[in-house]
This record gives structure tokens, sequence and C-alpha cells, in this order.
């Protein structure tokens, strides 16, 4: 295949050994500078021009986006989405990484355990945002921090309330998130590609460090996950619509603990710390994937007048609960159900046998107007309208 990375450090080790992997194994790949893409929009087909010239075909894109030019570098990666050219991570999947806010509210939907989280803007919401979130001591976090940088750990409430009034006043967003004590300046990174950790290793942080990021000093060594572990780190990157990524774990008591999920993860500490070829695995996955692409199901079906992809929840006063889902009516109704998403069970393609369960969510595609009819409507009490006051606006002061 013909594969492009987009990096802005074509010497960093990460960059490096994804190029050499590629080589190896006989593909050909070039380092292309994120910023010196322009984007065409003027023709019949979307289309890229590299440093003044139309950009040739490429099979597959990796993106290796930094945190300073994520708008456009999105952009640049989008644009070969629209030119069907495979990406592993979608522009959609690094813009939801990237944002730290963003990232916690998608996993939250999905029953994804993390640390208690809370976001305020208000310096008044501040303490109980802390207590909600288990009381101090707190981690304090900018949204868009990255390698440790930007996370402080506050051990008293009035402190948290100053760093965060500090944060605030510079127009800084942070999130208030609880202290993980059990995990004792530990994480776990695992390295997901595709479906599978290929790796995975333990950082512990130095001396008095609660931070366990290599570039504060930590440590690392290689593990071995539990299944709980994996299923976690995978579901997580999946959720988030990445296909490699670094996923956080803190060694919560109840098991794992989503802390992050990094759309362009270091390749140097892992590689190093496991022995294993990271690299290879990435571009084996890359390649596999360019003969038969995923492709982002909800924005080619939506294409289509009238029909598009939306999710049900079978309520307990459905009629359809306990029937079969051949039985349920739904095919007569023009809407086939792709994914049945029952508690932490996710069963793709459900056969026709499958009996129906109340609070069953099901991902389906068909009429719009079909499924829309099948939620139930929000029951409003209905208000009186009152009489317009005798003085409708108070008469100024003085």
């Amino acid at each position: 295949m013909k594969l492009a990375i987009l990096s802005r450090a074509p010497q960093a080790y990460s960059t490096q050994r994804l190029k050499a992997a590629g080589l190896q194994r006989g593909h050909q790949v070039k380092v292309l500078n994120t910023l010196r893409f322009a984007i065409d929009l003027s023709g019949p087909e979307p289309d890229l021009q590299y440093r003044g010239r139309l950009l040739s075909d490429y099979d597959a894109i990796l993106p290796r986006i930094g945190n300073s030019i994520t708008y456009f570098g999105t952009a640049v990666v989008r644009q070969f989405e629209q030119m069907d050219v495979y990406t592993p991570n979608t522009a959609n999947g690094i813009t939801n990484a990237r944002d730290k806010l963003r990232a916690s509210q998608i996993l939250s939907r999905h029953d994804i355990a993390m640390p208690a989280t809370a976001f305020v803007h208000s310096r008044a919401d501040v303490r109980l945002a802390i207590e909600r979130v288990g009381g101090a001591p707190v981690v304090i976090k900018l949204l868009e921090g990255t390698q440790g940088i930007g996370v402080i750990l506050a051990p008293e409430v009035k402190v948290a309330e100053a760093i965060i009034e500090t944060l605030h006043s510079t127009k800084q967003n942070v999130l208030i998130q609880s202290f993980i004590s059990e995990s004792r300046g530990r994480d776990i990174r695992a390295l997901v590609v595709g479906d599978r950790v290929v790796a995975a290793m333990r950082r512990v942080a130095s001396g008095d460090e609660f931070r366990s990021n290599v570039h504060r000093g930590g440590t690392v060594e290689p593990v071995e996950l539990t299944p709980e572990y994996h299923r976690a780190a995978v579901r997580a990157a999946q959720i988030m619509g990445l296909r490699v990524a670094g996923v956080d774990m803190l060694e919560g008591n109840d098991g794992p603990l989503i802390m992050e999920v990094n759309s362009s993860p270091g390749l140097e500490g892992i590689e190093r710390a496991t022995n294993l070829d990271v690299a290879g695995a990435i571009i084996d996955y890359i390649s596999d994937q360019v003969g038969f692409p995923e492709i982002d199901v909800r924005q080619r079906l939506s294409v289509s007048t009238g029909y598009g992809v939306a999710e049900i929840i079978v309520y307990s006063n459905a009629d359809f609960v306990g029937k079969r889902l051949a039985d349920s009516g739904l095919g007569e109704r023009d809407i086939t159900v792709l994914t049945l998403h029952r508690g932490a069970t996710v069963m793709p393609n459900p056969k026709g046998d499958l009996v129906l369960e109340a609070s069953d969510r099901l991902l389906c595609f068909g009429k719009l107007d079909e499924m829309r009819s099948m939620v139930p409507e929000r029951r409003r009490r209905r208000t009186k309208v009152r009489k317009l006051p005798q003085e409708p606006i108070p008469a100024a002061e003085g």
C-alpha cells in the first residue's frame, strides 16, 4: 500500500518507527507535514494540495496530530476521509479524544467506569462540585493538557478553590476529578490496535510525584492485562471512534477506571518496556483494513432521504417486550436492527429468535418517521396562564 504519515516531527521516535515498519513490509511510506496541506474545495470532487501541488493518490493515512494544530489537522484528516482514503483514526475520533470533557461525556454515556468528574464555570459552584466527586484531595486537570502538564493534586478544598479560581482567571477550563488513592501513583497504558490490546505497560510515579507520566520522571514495566482491563481498553477506544489509541487506566479497588484515551500515543516507552513491535502491529492493521475498510455507518446510511440511523429503547410497556425479534413487527415497518445493547453486552446483527427485554437499546436503520413514532411522548404538565401583574415592570429606583 501507499501510506502517508501525517506528522510535523519526522525525526521523532514514533514517526521513525512507523516509517521503518512500513518500509520493512514493502509498503511505500511518506512522512507529510500536516501544516503544508491545502484543502481544495473548488473542483467537482474533494481534493488536497501538498506544498502547492496536487496530492498524489494514497491508500491510507496515519494521523499524528499534535495538540496545537488540532483544528487544522482534523480538517485535513476529514478531507482525506471525503476522498475515501482509509484512516484508522477519524477526524471525529481525534476531536473526541482531544477534549477531556467531551471524551468523559461520551464515555459516561456508555457505562464506562471513570473517576468521578465534575465541570463548572462559576466560582460559587466549585465547592459543591468537589463534594460531588468525593471531597478533597481532588485532581484538577486542564482540558487540553498533555504528558501530565496541567494536572494538579489539591490536598484541601480551599487550595482547590484557589487553584481553580486562578486558572479560571486566565480563561482556562478545568475538570475536577476524584483522587484514586489506591492507584498509589501508578497507572496502565494499553496500546489498542483495532479490537485488541497489542501491548501494555504499568507506569509508576517517581518519589512523591502522583503523576506517572514518563515525561514527569516515571518508570515503566511490562504488564499482562486481565480480560477485564483488556475489554475496558478496547471498548473505550472504539467508543471514541479510534482504531489506534493509547488508553490510560487507573487500577481501582473495583476494577479499571478509564482516565484518558490518546489518539496519537507515543511508541518509545511502550516498545522499550515490552520489547514488542507495536509500530509493526499498527502498520499490519492498516494494511489489512485498506482492502476492506470500516466505514462511518451513520454518515453513509443517513444520505438516503427519509432514512437514517437511530437508537430505539425498549420500554417496559412496549408491545414487543418478551417477543422474538422476528415477531416484533420492526421488519414490517422497514426497520432493521443493526446492534442490540443489553447492559454491558453488545450483540451485533442479532438473530430473529432473540427475545427482546425491557431496557434493551436497539441501534436501527430504517424510516426515520417510523422510528420517531416509536418514541413515547414526554408528559408535560399543562400550566395555567396567569393574568399579567398590575405592574409588569418594577419602577426604577430614584
